[in-house]
């Protein structure tokens, strides 16, 4: 019954069993049938990681399900999980440090293998240019315009991973930047990466800020991490500290539709308690805080962006292997592709959006 269910989907979905396309499945184990039936996107990621099926082109493959049989992921474990959302405060200042202590404090090493020499762990802007490098310098500098950003101004990152747009806009601008994260790993690196630029990076949750100004702020990356529940708590926070004609830029993967907790799978390998916010739920927080200026899509370079992460990642894969298990490889090689299958297929978003208090009658000019 698995067997049959599984196979007449995928053939639904233009993906054959055993086939010899890039983007059909390889079945090593027939227990996979019961799996995915059972556990869907969970039962999926996880045969997997235990070596139940290959596939070479992954993220054609994710493609093609997603597009087939859309999100439908009511299982056991993801109504667990909305339950818990529902009553529970995920992304409380002690539920924000699980995602740290088990992705972004992994190493610096491993984040280093695969990504450019910003540290950029989010989407470049792919225009014109097929180099990781360039279309992360590309998408640095496009934030820097959004923000109208000026030697003068004070700046505030929110969430800034290793330092790397702290360290851009003190290069390339002369600002002065604040950079906050609650990563110690983060911390330490961005702290020796941007050392005699006008950077100081603090070891702080967003929660804390309070009593400072800042002409613009950046969160590059960091909501998809702060739970809906904390959404308008986050929007004020930022408003409290930017000053009246400032700018604020939020970039961050987005969602088709609402929801109140993230996909099975994710949640538990890879972003534990992480979510992606819809339009709904971003515009619903920032009713009566800002004035929307400018909103910006470009989700399908974040295709481009994971499989280059993946090439890198296999590229130098020799030179941290011994930190890691093949386990470890294969979940972190299914990550960067069924997330670039979701991109392809549209059900995921890359918004940047840039926000102001609305207290000027000036026209904001947008740029892309």
């Amino acid at each position: 019954m698995y067997k049959e269910t599984v196979e007449r989907q995928f053939k639904a979905a233009d993906i054959e069993i055993n086939g010899k396309r890039p983007w059909d499945i390889q079945v090593h184990d027939e227990r996979f049938y019961k799996r995915l039936f059972l556990h869907r996107s969970l039962g999926l990621g996880e045969s997997y990681m235990e070596k139940w099926w290959d596939c070479e082109r992954i993220d054609l493959f994710i493609e093609k399900v997603s597009r087939s049989i859309g999100n439908n992921k009511i299982t056991i474990s993801f109504a667990m999980l909305w339950i818990k959302a529902r009553l529970f405060n995920l992304q409380s200042p002690q539920g924000a440090r699980k995602v740290i202590e088990e992705h972004y404090d992994l190493s610096n090493d491993l984040y280093m293998s695969f990504l450019d020499r910003y540290n950029q762990y989010t989407c470049g802007f792919f225009q014109e240019t097929t180099d990781l490098n360039k279309a992360q310098e590309q998408k640095l500098e496009l934030i820097c315009k959004k923000l109208h950003l000026k030697r003068e101004d004070r700046v505030l990152d929110i969430g800034c991973g290793w330092g790397g747009f702290a360290k851009y806009a003190a290069e390339h601008y002369g600002c002065r930047v604040v950079g906050i994260t609650i990563s110690d790993a983060q911390l330490a690196y961005a702290q020796k990466d941007t050392d005699g630029l006008p950077v100081e990076i603090r070891k702080q949750d967003y929660r804390d800020l309070s009593g400072e100004e800042f002409d613009k702020i950046v969160i590059i990356g960091m909501i998809e991490h702060v739970g809906y529940k904390n959404y308008e708590k986050l929007l004020k926070t930022v408003a409290g500290c930017l000053a009246d004609d400032g700018l604020f830029l939020l970039h961050t993967i987005g969602r088709n539709d609402s929801a109140s907790t993230g996909e099975p799978w994710s949640h538990k390998y890879i972003f534990p308690n992480g979510m992606l916010p819809s339009i709904k739920q971003i515009g619903e927080a920032s009713e009566d805080v800002f004035v929307m200026e400018d909103w910006h899509n470009f989700g399908p370079y974040y295709v481009d962006t994971l499989l280059a992460w993946d090439a890198n990642f296999q590229k130098n894969w020799l030179q941290i292997k011994k930190d890691y298990s093949e386990t470890f490889f294969r979940m972190f090689r299914y990550y960067f592709n069924s997330f670039a299958g979701a991109f392809r297929a549209r059900h995921i978003q890359l918004w940047q959006v840039v926000f102001s208090k609305g207290v000027t009658n000036r026209v904001y000019e947008r740029v892309r």
